[in-house]
């Protein structure tokens, strides 16, 4: 049993450490199955008793960051210098109330921005390393955090090692220990040894750590250490320090007597940088904070102009205003908010299948012009069925009428005899995406359920006679295979685990009884395995023979080979079994290529299968490179798998291509399937006969004939191939490459290791978390957690709804800011009888302003759902950034409308209605000379907060007319429809708008406090000034839509127009 120990370091105790016993020891020790696993229930009781798999200091938020945040942003430092200033000049109620608003402001920008942070690293634990983990029998992948001491795991190359782990089984298994040992060589790794001494760490070679890289080869390994207790968290605990940047060091000794300055500048640098937000997040948000801090200095400017129009007198009145346009010009919900909408950002793509890794995708993805995807998994259901086997000199073994992916009794196998041009009826069979399930629910005829599923023969009647040339032909599927199928007789259905081109191979193996596990129990065994590689493209393995084979001293060993046609037929000398058996040559190249093309035209998959008898067995074959091995093979076969494309593909496309989005296939597949399924999903026309043969002849290239071209070659093409089959690793890097040249941002998928160049070099790297690599993962900026290709253009939509969105609410908190400075500006004109400029706002309406129009609306904007023609734009440029000239004359133009119209009602009731009388020392107490004044300044509270409401609703959309904004809208008048579907937005521009009725008509509170008087007849005023606001936003947004001024255009070819 498993007992905890009180040494933090340790997790488990053992009667000797487990590299010196052998696996069913441990496993005995830590209570746990080898075959299945822990079940569900023991591992969340393990869970809760030694912790998450993570090491110390890796998680959190921080709130005394968030506080300091808060405490110093700029809004922040501009309301402490008024607070002081007013508490200087002994006037306690402004003082006191600038208090309560900096200590509310914190709180309510803590609680958050902490909530956000919150979130934003709930949602990045998603992101964890993923682990392969056998729990009731059952491979499941979780969260490399939920791995426990006891749980089975299974590893393949390229996945991150989750813990340390005791190895049950390894077939050519190596892992990069660099990090652990510095050791820069792959240590490759033997489960059977058990040591009988103690031994270093760096040879203990029956271990795999935690945080290792797997760079060959695949095994199975039981969990012996997880968190601190791993060798990698030892090493973390003695160092528990953190790492400094390049250049920081202060060793004057070592590099230099300049350094000692050097060192000390870039550490203060990064100090006041991180403190200020300069230097820590997102590209965007420093650039925001960049910008508060700019109008921080702007204020300034701003102040000084003041005590120079009021002649440097240095008077309380003069402070405070001074003061007010400081509040006003800072936009100090602005950092906030984006981090809120960030956080729902990310919320949301979870919501769509989609994990980010890197906040920068989240602003770059509204640009991506280009989708580079891979077809199996993603733009196909991944889920399929071997259809058609050609076995030379036999014919065709045709699978129909199957409704289950892993079920090896559904369905009809029938030989047909191969005359070319192969054509049957295929229509007519029942094959349709939709009747492809991966699960067979129920109990299949002829089944005995007191027998283990794969142990079991497989008695069909009606299967083909299994002659020599189609056992061997199973035998190779079978073998050359690492999935796995089972029959769960308590669920009553079958469980396939594994590659779903291999699970294909390994169910047509099972129905004729040839399944790997059966073959094993007769009696062969394997020698060594290739695993596949995406640049040679096929995967061997060498297995000897049974007993009943058995020639001399040995059995019969046969290599097994399986991959790409081309690829494999490259190393075969010969073709067929027995009777049927030839010597390939250029003629029956040519005809087995003939059959390849025949079955690719019908969308399936093709692969050949192969095998050579060694003739001269060696003793064993670990020191053996695979080009010594995969050589003078013997073709048997080519495999027909069907992969459907799933059926949100087709839309998927049709909305890129609405978007101004191209789509290309990069797949490892022969031409012949990638064009069909390419044609059958919208990536190239069904019929090209009207496309210019250039056009048509650079449509649908092979990877070696795309990697012949020089870089000049290919910029000279007038497109990109929208298709490119047989696509290697290089292959991807020289499309992203290309792209590149051509100014195009672009998105790429991959899952393997040696996808990672392109992941990295991709504007947008996607990794598929189903079937990916903990290494592609790495490399990538996006994670899909369903491998889907509608997930990517789920996500091209959310980063475009999201970045419009944050346009529009930092247009609105901006233009308000123009707004608020332009009536301070113009009010230093405003002057009494003493020389003093008049506040047409109070510093304290100001700080209420902002705090009601702010916050809510601003967040209310950055959840406004998509445009309904968001996916009908071409994509935004990223080179512009968020401050495009359209948001620039936006924020200058409706903040000049709204400033004005403020100045209006200003203007009109102190100068009309009060015939200019401004008062005398209005600016800090009521008296019967500031009636106008104060009942001018209460008109012009109620106003521009109103016009701040009012304008977040017209920034709803920057074109469209806020009384319709959807264009397809065939109601009479959809604005209040169209207002409440925000209803967060709704609600805050209503109770905002509704507050002002309480502060103006409030006794005291108003004369007292915020220097100002209960109005009449002026609400009237205020409603025919409001109407001309809308009128005047109404007209420039008429203006910029008739002109066609600041609207997205994408230039487009001749040819790509031809391709829409």
């Amino acid at each position: 049993m498993v007992n905890k120990k009180k040494d933090e370091t340790s997790q488990t105790h053992y009667s000797v450490p487990p590299y010196r016993q052998s696996f069913v020891q441990v496993a005995d020790e830590l209570n746990t199955n080898v075959e299945t696993g822990l079940t569900v229930v023991e591992a969340e009781r393990r869970l809760s008793e030694y912790g998450q798999n993570k090491l110390d200091g890796e998680s959190g938020v921080s709130l005394m960051k968030v506080i300091a945040r808060q405490c110093t942003n700029a809004m922040g430092l501009v309301l402490v210098l008024a607070m002081a200033l007013s508490y200087g000049v002994n006037d306690y109620v402004e003082g006191g109330v600038i208090t309560a608003v900096i200590v509310l402001n914190i709180v309510v920008g803590v609680v958050q921005e902490y909530r956000a942070e919150q979130t934003i690293d709930s949602l990045r634990s998603l992101l964890s390393p993923t682990a392969a983990v056998v729990r009731d029998g059952v491979v499941d992948h979780i969260p490399s955090l939920n791995v426990v001491p006891g749980d089975v795991v299974v590893i393949n190359t390229g996945d991150v090692l989750p813990a340390d782990v005791r190895l049950i089984e390894t077939m050519n298994f190596e892992t990069d220990e660099a990090l652990l040992t510095g050791e820069s060589l792959p240590v490759l790794k033997d489960h059977a040894i058990a040591f009988a001494d103690e031994v270093g760490v760096g040879d203990r070679i029956n271990l795999a750590y935690s945080s290792s890289t797997v760079t060959k080869g695949r095994a199975r390994g039981v969990v012996v250490a997880t968190g601190m207790a791993t060798e990698i968290g030892r090493i973390a605990a003695s160092l528990a320090g953190k790492k400094r940047k390049s250049g920081r060091s202060m060793n004057a000794r070592k590099y230099g007597p300049l350094q000692l300055v050097r060192g000390f500048s870039l550490r203060l640098w990064d100090a006041i940088g991180s403190f200020l937000g300069l230097t820590v997040g997102t590209p965007l948000q420093r650039k925001l904070a960049l910008l508060a801090y700019f109008l921080l200095c702007f204020a300034c400017l701003l102040a000084l102009i003041v005590f120079a129009v009021n002649n440097f007198n240095a008077s309380h009145e003069v402070a405070i205003y001074a003061i007010s346009l400081g509040i006003a010009i800072i936009p100090e919900s602005l950092i906030a908010v984006l981090t809120i909408t960030m956080a729902v950002g990310m919320r949301r793509m979870v919501a769509r299948r989609v994990l980010v890794r890197k906040l920068d995708a989240l602003e770059a993805l509204g640009g991506v012009t280009n989708i580079c995807s891979d077809k199996t998994g993603t733009l196909t259901q991944g889920k399929m069925l071997t259809r058609k086997a050609w076995i030379p000199g036999v014919g065709v073994y045709s699978l129909t009428e199957s409704r289950s992916s892993v079920d090896p009794t559904s369905g009809n196998v029938e030989l047909v005899p191969y005359t070319p041009p192969y054509l049957e009826n295929d229509k007519e069979d029942d094959m349709s995406p939709i009747a492809v399930s991966s699960t067979a629910e129920f109990t299949p005829s002829g089944f005995d359920e007191t027998m283990a599923g794969t142990n079991s023969m497989i008695v069909n009647p009606s299967l083909p006679e299994v002659t020599n040339d189609l056992a061997a032909f199973l035998e190779a599927c079978a073998l050359c295979n690492i999935a796995t199928i089972r029959f769960d007789n308590d669920k009553s259905q079958w469980i396939a685990t594994g590659d779903p081109t291999e699970i294909a191979l390994q169910v047509f193996a099972h129905r004729f009884s040839y399944g790997k596990k059966s073959l094993i129990e007769r009696g062969w065994s394997q020698q060594a395995e290739y695993p596949f590689d995406s640049d040679v493209k096929r995967m061997s393995v060498i297995f000897e023979g049974p007993l009943a084979e058995k020639s001399a001293n040995r059995g019969e060993v046969i290599v097994f080979t399986k991959g790409a046609v081309e690829r494999v037929l490259d190393l075969c000398t010969g073709i067929g079994m027995g009777s049927n058996y030839e010597v390939m040559s250029e003629g029956k190249r040519a005809e087995i290529m003939s059959v390849v093309t025949d079955l690719a035209g019908q969308g399936l998959r093709v692969l050949a299968i192969a095998r050579r008898v060694e003739q001269n067995p060696k003793p064993s074959y670990l020191d053996y490179t695979r080009d010594l091995v995969e050589k003078e093979l013997t073709l048997l076969g080519l495999a027909g798998i069907y992969d459907p494309p799933r059926l949100e593909t087709k839309g998927a496309v049709m909305q890129c291509v609405a978007a101004g989005i191209k789509v290309h296939m990069l797949t490892g597949d022969h031409p012949g399937t990638a064009q069909t399924i390419a044609r059958e999903v919208g990536i190239i026309p069904r019929n090209s006969d009207d496309l210019p043969p250039r056009v048509a002849n650079t449509l649908v290239m092979t990877a070696s004939q795309f990697d012949a071209l020089t870089d000049e070659e290919i910029d000279k093409l007038e497109t990109l191939p929208r298709v490119i089959a047989r696509c290697a690793p290089n292959t991807k890097v020289r499309m992203i490459e290309a792209l590149h040249r051509r100014s195009a941002y672009a998105a790429m998928t991959g899952d393997g290791v040696n996808d990672s160049p392109s992941l990295k070099m991709a504007d947008v790297g996607i990794a598929m978390g189903m079937g990916g690599s903990d290494v592609a993962k790495s490399a990538s900026d996006l994670v899909l957690t369903d491998d889907n290709f509608a997930s990517i253009v789920s996500a091209v939509e959310e980063g475009r709804r999201m970045f419009e969105n944050i346009q529009k609410f930092i247009l609105h908190l901006l233009a308000s800011n123009v707004a608020e400075v332009l009536l301070l500006v113009v009010g230093l004109a405003f002057k009494d009888d003493s020389g003093l400029s008049v506040f047409p706002l109070a510093p304290l309406q100001i700080l209420w302003i902002n705090m009601i129009t702010s916050p809510g609306p601003a967040f209310g904007l950055s959840l406004e759902p998509a445009s309904n023609d968001i996916m009908k734009r071409p994509p935004r440029d990223n080179k512009k950034g968020i401050f495009s000239w359209e948001i620039v004359a936006d924020t200058l133009v409706c903040g000049c409308i709204m400033g004005a119209c403020c100045l209006m009602s200003f203007t009109v009731i102190v100068y009309g209605h009060g015939n200019g009388e401004l008062g005398e020392n209005c600016n800090t107490e009521y008296n019967d000379s500031c009636d106008v004044v104060f009942r001018a300044r209460a008109a012009m509270f109620a106003q521009l907060t109103w016009l701040i409401l009012i304008s977040a609703w017209e920034f709803k959309s920057l074109r469209r007319s806020m009384f319709r904004l959807n264009a397809d809208d065939k109601s009479t008048f959809p604005f209040f429809k169209d207002m409440y579907r925000n209803k967060f937005l709704f609600f805050s521009v209503l109770i905002g708008a509704l507050s002002v009725f309480l502060v103006i008509h409030i006794p005291t509170l108003n004369t007292d406090v915020f220097k100002m008087k209960a109005i009449t007849w002026e609400w009237s005023l205020l409603a025919v000034v409001m109407v001309i606001f809308i009128c005047g936003v109404e007209a420039w947004k008429f203006i910029k839509r008739k002109t066609g001024w600041f609207a997205q255009h994408q230039v487009m070819s001749e040819t790509d127009l031809m391709l829409a």
